[in-house]
């Protein structure tokens, strides 16, 4: 006998009944959608949950994490609060003490916010740490300092290219010291970090991560693991993209859906390593980094519409964006437009982009990877993007409205543990976004980290990410307070209904205010995530 759930004395975003309290669910796909009294007596034998007037709506996708490096952090030394370098370094001796001759690895230290304006020296970083190994990856992930006990770890790293002897490494010498540190960490280790970070992703509404790694990132190892603790249920799906050219047999083999994510074509804003047209306005000396070219994209490109299967960069300055597209024209050449179109190549970042790109990628049915969570941290007049790249380009950056108005399918993300996993902040400030008439609305908003998600990975069968008859019974459940319907303000977009959507309106996340609390997450009618009472009492 098929078994139903029928949800009860909820608010059900659903654009099949916008008036919608109760919600069945039938051997893990949304049978039916209603009223409270209509749902007791279509379901008299129905195991029955009692909403409590919270609001029901679709999971949401991070269409851009990895996994092992945030479980890590979750583990490891977190940087991200530092205030100045004196603070790091404390940090740094306090860790060390706590865990003493363990390998220390931690992310998120960001210099442009210290009263110093400077990271540590390589001697500074050996006397805090004792002698010990050292990983500590910049906010952006493109750069981090070490010790010189992580450097004797692969002494190749001080004759590869973004070497430095006292300061950050970058490009190749960067990779060399990460996977010094990745062998480093013990299989029990990645698969506790993977577990922690995901059981935190499920706590957030989350059912479904986009993993992108890669042989400099993070290892095929690390990849098949992760795929592997996925399967197994009670978390998050995991979708795997790898980073390498042309490696389709590879791709095949480890179970990736594409070859896409993180395959560089340039670095990151706060590293200087975004390849740009003009010179960095805080450093002129340079314009950045370009690892692939014209050339180098468009055969990956080919490679991958040839064999069925997504291809993705990851772009960020206006140089790379420049250098992607001419890819693009290159392999439209060889394969046709149409082609490319029909597998929905991935975009990852895409900050610096102009109107006739944007209509350009928009025609090849490009999927843009976007997230909204560094628009939050650096954008604006006065933060890290303006003092790297002046004004008024450094206000110029993420225009998601640009992107959508030209086709381009946006799919939000956090590149954690670049940027919390946090969606309905991520959903928000891709609404309020810092400079005005780059936002998207909020329907627009929730939309991409939903449904835009699974449609990012291939899956566009017009019912997943939605709660409507027919879908699969992916959502979350969320105490968000009373709904609020508001007239939208011009310079600050608030949170209102669209009357023509069909669907109630979205929480209240107008800038102020809270965030909803999540209290339970389901992927395919099977729990991953049930909140517990007791942890308020904690609080």
């Amino acid at each position: 006998m098929p078994e139903t759930t029928l949800l009860l004395g909820g608010r059900i975003h659903s654009p099949a009944d916008a008036a919608a309290t109760a919600m069945a669910v039938t051997d893990g796909v949304i049978s039916w959608l209603g009223a409270d009294e209509v749902g007791r007596a279509l379901h008299p034998d129905a195991e029955v949950v009692d909403l409590e007037g919270a609001f029901v709506a679709p999971a949401f996708v991070d269409s851009h994490v990895h996994a092992t490096s945030t479980g890590l952090l979750l583990r490891g030394l977190d940087l991200t609060g530092c205030a100045s370098l004196t603070e790091f370094l404390h940090a740094l001796r306090d860790h060390v003490a706590e865990y003493p001759g363990a390998l220390v690895w931690g992310h998120g230290w960001d210099e442009t916010w210290w009263p110093e304006r400077r990271p540590p020296t390589r001697e500074e970083m050996d006397t805090a740490s004792g002698g010990a190994p050292v990983y500590l990856s910049r906010i952006d992930v493109h750069s981090a300092l070490v010790s010189t006990a992580l450097v004797d770890l692969d002494p190749l790293a001080r004759d590869a290219e973004g070497w430095s002897e006292d300061g950050p490494l970058t490009r190749a010498a960067h990779h060399h010291v990460r996977r010094a540190a990745r062998d480093a960490l013990g299989s029990g280790q990645r698969k506790e970090a993977q577990l922690a970070f995901l059981q935190q992703a499920a706590a957030r509404g989350v059912a479904c991560v986009h993993e992108c790694a890669g042989p400099d990132i993070s290892g095929a190892e690390d990849l098949v693991e992760l795929l592997a603790l996925s399967q197994q249920g009670g978390v998050p799906e995991v979708v795997g993209y790898w980073g390498e050219l042309g490696a389709v047999e590879r791709a095949r083999e480890l179970g990736a859906r594409g070859l896409a994510g993180d395959l560089f074509v340039d670095g990151a804003v706060g590293s200087r390593t975004a390849a740009l047209r003009e010179p960095y306005t805080d450093e002129p000396g340079t314009a950045g980094v370009l690892y692939l070219d014209a050339d180098a994209v468009a055969e990956h490109l080919v490679a991958c519409t040839r064999a069925g299967i997504q291809a993705g960069f990851h772009v960020i300055g206006d140089a790379g964006v420049a250098e992607v597209c001419a890819g693009f024209r290159k392999a439209a050449e060889v394969v046709g437009a149409p082609a490319l179109a029909s597998v929905r190549h991935r975009l990852e970042h895409l900050e610096m982009i102009d109107e006739e790109q944007a209509a350009e990628l928009g025609s090849y049915g490009v999927v843009a990877s976007v997230q909204p969570g560094f628009d939050a941290a650096w954008g604006g007049d006065g933060d890290m993007y303006a003092r790297r790249l002046g004004l008024p380009r450094g206000t110029r950056l993420n225009p998601f409205s640009k992107l959508a108005a030209h086709g381009v399918l946006l799919a939000l993300g956090s590149d954690a543990p670049v940027t919390p996993v946090d969606p309905w902040r991520s959903v928000q400030a891709a609404v309020n976004h810092r400079t005005d008439g780059f936002g998207i609305s909020p329907r627009a908003a929730f939309t991409a980290h939903t449904r835009g998600g699974w449609r990012a990975a291939g899956i566009d069968d017009g019912v997943t990410g939605t709660l409507v008859p027919g879908a699969p019974a992916t959502y979350a459940v969320w105490d968000a307070g009373e709904l609020v319907v508001a007239a939208t303000d011009s310079r600050v977009q608030r949170w209102s209904t669209d009357p023509r959507s069909g669907v109630p309106p979205l929480p209240d996340l107008s800038p102020q205010a809270p965030m909803p609390r999540c209290l339970r997450t389901v992927l395919r009618g099977r729990t991953i995530f049930q909140h517990d009472p007791e942890d308020d009492e904690l609080v």
